[in-house]
């Protein structure tokens, strides 16, 4: 994938960040890397030509939070008890 043009493009209505590398294959397959995430390959080479995030919004907000738990050392959910 080097020297390749990178184009990025998101939907903030349909919260969609796609990032695609170079010409956009003559032959392509997609496959499914885990939910709401997905790869497209050149069918002959087998290269990833883009990456799809769907809810894109809601999966950055989830990794930039467990990425900061981690730093602080602490879990969710937390016991928390009250008493008088």
């Amino acid at each position: 994938m080097k020297n390749q043009a990178l184009d990025i493009y998101y939907d903030e209505e349909g919260d969609f960040l796609e990032i695609s590398f170079g010409l956009p294959p003559e032959t392509e397959y997609t496959e499914d890397i885990e939910a709401d995430v997905f790869v497209t390959k050149d069918r002959e080479t087998h290269e990833i030509k883009s990456i799809g995030i769907l809810n894109f919004k809601v999966r950055a907000r989830e990794a930039v939070l467990k990425k900061v738990l981690k730093q602080l050392d602490i879990s969710i959910p937390l016991d928390i008890s009250v008493s008088k």
